[in-house]
């Protein structure tokens, strides 16, 4: 038995062939990463966005059948089924077969970063990490799973389930035309493996996310004058600023709930009393029970001068994946896996939200954050750790040969 220090891990190579494997291509991984990165795809840009799905297409052409799905005004979904070892698979849409039985593992193409963001930010390899716009969030973990397949393609390594990876064009958007897709496929599928980065340097599963929502609240206030006619005025945006300190107290810290104005418009001139006022907030909740808080709370709003009118719109997009009996026990299952490998895999939860919130209100078991490890998402210090690339590959493998 030989023992590796990974990232402070003390890792068991010799022992699990999956891993050893991993280690092997590691070389190859890290250069399919630049292509990714290379390949920039911000979420406005559709013809970049799927410039990189026919990149990815290419990638995978051997050993999987892809296929395109439109995304409106967005760049290009993608599906692919992996061509696996193993026969009878479940979830394979024949005739009697499983509804509920593949399994789906989900990614984005799109990032955060615009185009030409490489001029500044290159991909470089340094101080033990891959760095450049998008490694991390999360071109990294697609490249994981790509290898992760060809790992029990190349073993010879018995599949017993069908298994798709989808890419949605618009996650960091919101998913509004993808969230469709995701739920159709979500709905076929008895787990779910997220290829978001995990938590902190430690590399974290995300075993519960917030739901994310937005509201919209509107002040109709009257204009007047400032000067000639101020009293026959009513100012809108007087009216928010004291809406908007009874909005950040729906806030309720002991339960999670977090209630975050953010943006404020209002007003034309400073000379005229402001007729209308607009301010969009940010809502995180924990548990689908506080989605009903929420809603009841921004619906009792009232003015204060009988003047102004409230109007309010949004609410909850993105519904939270709670840490749920099938979370918890796809964690589990990820522990062991890791812990062959030598590796202590732990947990958390975030305020972010992902794809993964979709699957897990539908009731599919859903495992999130099985990508890189690293950090600086949406940031310019969006690195990954270089020696964590391998054991995250095998453990892709190994939860997809287990389950």
């Amino acid at each position: 038995m030989s023992i590796e220090t990974i990232g402070g891990l003390a890792i068991i190579a010799t022992v699990d062939p999956l891993f050893g494997y991993a280690r092997q291509k590691q070389n190859q991984i890290v250069a399919l990463i630049q292509e990714f990165v290379e390949c920039e795809s911000p979420s406005s840009d559709a013809a970049s966005v799927n410039r990189f799905v026919d990149l990815f297409v290419e990638s995978v052409r051997d050993i999987a059948r892809p296929k395109t799905l439109p995304g409106g005004r967005f760049g290009k979904h993608l599906r692919c089924e992996f061509v696996l070892p193993g026969s009878n698979k479940t979830g394979s849409n024949k005739t009697g077969s499983n509804k509920r039985g593949q399994i789906l593992a989900l990614g984005h193409s799109d990032t955060v970063w615009p185009l030409g963001t490489l001029s500044s930010m290159p991909f470089r390899r340094a101080r033990g990490r891959l760095w450049g716009p998008g490694v991390f969030d999360m071109k990294a973990g697609l490249a994981f799973f790509i290898f992760a397949m060809r790992t029990l393609r190349d073993l010879e390594i018995p599949v017993n389930r069908k298994v798709v990876l989808q890419i949605n064009s618009d996650e960091e958007v919101g998913s509004p035309s993808s969230r469709p897709l995701t739920e159709e496929a979500a709905r076929r599928s008895m787990a779910v493996l997220v290829l978001e980065p995990g938590t902190g340097l430690e590399g974290k599963l995300k075993t519960a996310r917030k739901g994310v929502g937005d509201y919209k609240i509107t002040v109709h206030g009257r204009a007047s004058h400032a000067g000639v006619d101020f009293a026959a005025g009513a100012n809108a945006i007087v009216e928010m600023s004291r809406q908007l300190e009874r909005i950040a107290a729906f806030t309720r810290l002991d339960r999670g709930v977090t209630v975050s104005p953010g943006v404020i418009h209002g007003g034309t001139r400073s000379n005229v009393v402001a007729a209308a006022c607009t301010a969009e907030v940010d809502v995180r909740i924990p548990r689908q029970s506080d989605q009903r808080y929420l809603a009841r709370r921004f619906a009792s709003l009232t003015p204060f001068d009988n003047r102004c009118s409230i109007e309010v719109s949004g609410g909850i997009n993105r519904p939270p994946l709670e840490r749920n009996e099938g979370v918890r026990k796809l964690f589990r299952l990820a522990r062991s896996l890791s812990a062959e490998m030598g590796v202590n895999l732990e947990e958390s939860s975030t305020g972010g939200g992902s794809d993964g919130n979709f699957t897990a209100a539908l009731g599919v078991p859903t495992l999130d954050g099985l990508g890189a490890v690293g950090e600086g998402a949406h940031a310019a210090n969006e690195s990954i750790l270089i020696d964590r690339i391998a054991d995250r590959t095998a453990l892709l493998a190994k939860l997809v040969a287990r389950l």
